[in-house]
C-alpha cells in the first residue's frame, strides 16, 4: 500500500515499529501512556481516546487522515491462551484457596476482560466508519478469545514470526481493516532468540514487557512484506 501521510503506532512495543517506518523513509510517531523507554512521542490515554472517537467526541483521531495508517499492538493480557487456566479456575496459583475467593477472582477477569474486548472493538469500529487503514495486532491460538468472539477476522496469521527475524516463535494474527497487506515473505535468521517462559514482567504494564518485545527485524521485514510490498536483498535462509 502507499502511505502519502505518517504511521499511527498505538501502544506498548510500537517504537519498535515507529523507528523502522522512519528508516525506510516513511514519518511515523507512537502513542502509549507509558513511556518506559523514554522515547514514546505521545503519552496519550489511548483508551480514553478510542472511548471518545467512538462515541463522537474529539480526540486525537481528529489528527489522523485517510492517508495515514493506524499499527495498533492492542494489549492481549484478557485475550490470550494462557487466560484459559484463569476462567476455568485452574490456574496454579489458585490451588488450595477458597471456592468464594476463586469465583470472585473470575468474575472480577471476566469484567476486566469485556472492557478491553468493547475497546477493541471500538478501535476497530471506529476507523472501519470513518475509513482510516488500521492493522491490529495480536497474538493468535485457537483459544485465543478473539479467534471466536470477534466481528473481524484475522487477515494474516503468521505462525512462526522467527522466520522474518523475531525474537519469539509466538504465531501473530493481523486484521487490516480498510485496507488489504501485500504478499512477500523475507526470510532472516534471528540474531537472537528468547523463550516466552524465560522471560519477566514489568511492573505496572498491561502486558509481560520483555514477551512482547519485537525485534527490529521483524518490525522491517513485516513492513517490507505486508505494508510496503517492497523487495529485499538482506534476507537470509533459516537454519534451525
Amino acid at each position: 500500500m502507499e502511505i502519502k501521510g505518517k504511521v499511527h503506532c498505538f501502544f506498548e512495543q510500537s517504537g519498535t515499529f515507529k523507528r523502522e517506518f522512519i528508516k525506510l523513509g516513511i514519518p511515523a510517531e507512537d502513542y502509549d501512556i507509558q513511556n518506559n523507554f523514554g522515547e514514546t512521542d505521545h503519552t496519550d490515554d489511548l483508551f480514553a481516546a478510542i472511548e471518545t472517537a467512538y462515541e463522537g467526541g474529539a480526540s486525537l483521531f481528529d489528527n489522523i487522515t485517510k492517508d495515514d495508517l493506524i499499527m495498533a499492538f492492542f494489549p492481549c493480557i484478557m485475550f490470550s491462551q494462557q487466560n484459559t487456566t484463569f476462567f476455568d479456575g485452574t490456574n496454579r496459583n489458585w490451588i488450595g484457596k477458597p471456592k468464594k475467593w476463586v469465583i470472585d477472582q473470575i468474575l472480577e477477569r471476566s469484567k476486566m476482560r469485556q472492557y478491553f474486548y468493547e475497546l477493541c472493538m471500538k478501535m476497530c469500529a471506529t476507523c472501519e466508519i470513518r475509513g482510516f487503514r488500521l492493522v491490529v495486532e495480536n497474538p493468535f491460538s485457537t483459544l485465543h478469545y478473539l479467534h471466536n468472539n470477534f466481528p473481524y477476522k484475522p487477515t494474516i496469521i503468521d505462525k512462526n514470526r522467527r522466520v522474518r527475524g523475531d525474537y519469539f516463535a509466538k504465531p501473530t494474527q493481523y486484521f487490516f481493516i480498510n485496507c488489504k497487506p501485500t504478499d512477500g515473505f523475507t526470510q532472516q535468521q534471528p540474531k537472537e532468540i528468547k523463550r516466552v517462559n524465560n522471560c519477566g514482567g514489568h511492573n505496572g504494564s498491561l502486558c509481560d514487557e520483555e514477551r512482547s518485545l519485537i525485534s527490529p527485524d521483524y518490525a522491517r521485514n513485516f513492513i517490507c512484506d505486508f505494508i510496503l510490498g517492497k523487495k529485499q536483498e538482506i534476507g537470509q535462509l533459516i537454519i534451525f
